[in-house]
């Protein structure tokens, strides 16, 4: 129901987007929660939507950004001691997140079979929803939850996942052995190699130890984010090539680890986070796998991370989007409510269709994370993976900034998380692989793993059913995947299609006419679109609106 708005004609003040749960306004979520096989944790989400719609929550996103991170490399007495300082505000939201186990409960043991199966889902709902927060806070959560089956890949370092999965937030400097819980960061990127990571130049000895796991490391990494983290996953080059080592933040005897702090970066987002440059000088690490294996043993890990940046792309969606729906339903405009006039609302039903496909999207492939023994879950998994990182992270700047606009001038300033939610998504898109990389990997899964694709194919063509603008898009893409010789300068096109057509499908079967057809007609029909709010004249925007609102 729509609040009566604190408005005059022309104008009036629009009450603040507080105390709002944000789970049980949410319908899209609470369905595809249930359809992916998250249903078991609907009562656990309903008490942390509340929490995370709190006006108290809200108020610690907006501090955490207005405080950023410090560096204090030294001490009083000139001992160097590379401490990343944030507000207190930071390290509360860090704790709220924590507490919901959103860094660990994939993979901690326990828990009734049904429950273990929905894991993923449950977790990535979760997500989603502290992603609308404030986004910077999630990424220590996206990178300890995805360190974690690497690290579990090295029965020497089990002491380090049984404090990863333990509940709760240690924000205390200090070695493992002192530590309630950690947190865990993943830094690949030098400043000469960029994505290449085989021109990673920092290098790894071994200490020469009986077990011979310890190496010692020094280099050079171009980005660390969240430095505050207990340990890192980096790559280095061993003897025997790229290899991954475990990094920690303190020796065992608690001196400091090697791991000087050259500066935080100025970055265009995320600065509740901090992120450094740092110089690894004799530093310990330890080794996974074997040594010139490195990208093999990172693999899962990078295939986590895409799964969260999507989720938290989609969760930082609707928050724009529930902001801007709010704004509409509380904004007197000559003479009615800014969402009854026709052109406001043909664009936030728009924007409304691409933020429930993105969470359609990434709840499917959460799905086929938890069910990764099925073949059919796997090659979803291996192909739908870049493919929904590409198109989530690549609609959600287009997204944020359509809805500063249905919020005007206010949107611009700070006050509102709108500025901030922009900047974030851009960071998001950047991080873990940018479009081009994205598509070429998945040339590369179709070179080297053909199946995959035709799995995927084959379940896409099935779901289509009778819907012409739907075979018409799954025949545009098979057209392309028969011509190999042009892939490369279709790639872009293949990715994005295949986004495009995996959602359709879903929205087909699960969602109302109103969001399905509204999507399906306007992203697969012949009209060529580049900004939100046309073909729509014809949909029943208003329905589309009702199931988007929070105050529904």
């Amino acid at each position: 129901m729509t609040k009566s708005p604190v408005s005059v004609e022309g104008g009036g003040l629009v009450p603040p987007f507080e105390d709002i749960n944000l789970f049980s306004s949410d319908a899209a979520l609470q369905e595809a929660l249930t359809r992916e096989g998250g249903g078991h944790a609907q009562k656990s989400l309903v008490a942390f939507g509340l929490v995370c719609g709190s006006a108290d929550v809200m108020e610690r996103a907006r501090t955490a950004e207005d405080y950023p991170p410090r560096l204090r490399i030294f001490d009083a007495q000139g001992r160097r001691i590379d401490r990343v300082e944030h507000h207190p505000a930071y390290h509360e939201l860090l704790e709220m997140s924590c507490g919901e186990r959103l860094q660990c409960e994939v993979w901690a043991e326990g828990g009734d079979t049904a429950s273990a199966q929905g894991r993923q889902v449950a977790r990535a709902a979760g997500l989603y929803l502290a992603s609308q927060v404030n986004v910077g806070h999630c990424l220590p959560l996206c990178m300890t939850h995805a360190a974690a089956p690497t690290i579990a890949m090295q029965p020497e370092l089990a002491p380090w996942l049984s404090k990863l999965v333990s509940h709760g937030y240690d924000a205390r400097a200090a070695a493992l052995v002192d530590k309630r819980a950690v947190l865990i960061g993943v830094s690949n990127q030098e400043k000469n190699a960029g994505a290449d990571r085989s021109a990673t130049v920092t290098r790894a000895e071994p200490a020469g130890e009986p077990d011979g796991r310890r190496y010692i490391l020094n280099g050079h990494k171009w980005f660390l984010s969240a430095p505050m983290s207990d340990a890192f996953l980096m790559l280095a080059q061993a003897p025997g090539g790229l290899s991954c080592f475990l990094v920690p933040r303190f020796r065992d005897d608690g001196e400091a680890n090697g791991i000087h702090l050259q500066r935080l970066k100025d970055t265009l987002g995320v600065r509740a986070s901090a992120c450094a440059e740092v110089e690894l000088i004799e530093s310990d690490g330890w080794l996974i796998g074997e040594e010139g294996e490195g990208e093999t043993v990172l693999s899962e890990t990078q295939m986590q991370l895409r799964l969260d940046l999507s989720v938290v792309s989609a969760g930082a969606m609707r928050r724009a989007l529930a902001q801007a729906i709010h704004h509409a339903e509380n904004r007197v405009v000559s003479g009615k409510l800014l969402i009854e006039h026709p052109l406001m609302s043909q664009v936030l039903a728009d924007l409304a269709l691409d933020v429930e496909a993105a969470l359609a999207l990434a709840l499917r492939l959460a799905r086929s994370f938890d069910r990764a023994e099925d073949s059919r879950a796997a090659a979803w998994r291996r192909l739908m993976t870049p493919v929904t990182k590409y198109w989530v992270c690549k609609i959600a700047p287009a997204i944020l900034a359509e809805t500063i606009e249905c919020v005007g001038g206010n949107a611009y300033v700070e006050e509102l998380p709108l500025a901030r939610i922009y900047r974030d998504v851009v960071a998001l898109s950047l991080w873990e692989g940018t479009g081009n990389e994205l598509a070429l990997e998945v040339l590369h899964i179709l070179q080297r793993e053909p199946e995959a694709a035709e799995i995927v194919m084959e379940e896409l063509g099935k779901a289509v059913g009778d819907d012409a603008y739907l075979e018409a898009a799954h025949a545009r893409i098979a057209a392309i995947l028969c011509e190999p010789r042009r892939l490369d300068l279709r790639a872009r096109s293949l990715v994005e299609g295949l986004a495009v057509l995996a959602a359709g499908t879903i929205l087909r079967a699960h969602t109302p006419a109103a969001v399905s057809d509204g999507f399906i007609a306007t992203r697969m029909g012949s009209v060529t679109r580049q900004t939100y709010g046309q073909e729509l004249d014809w949909a029943d925007t208003a329905a589309i609106l009702r199931r988007a609102s929070p105050t529904s």
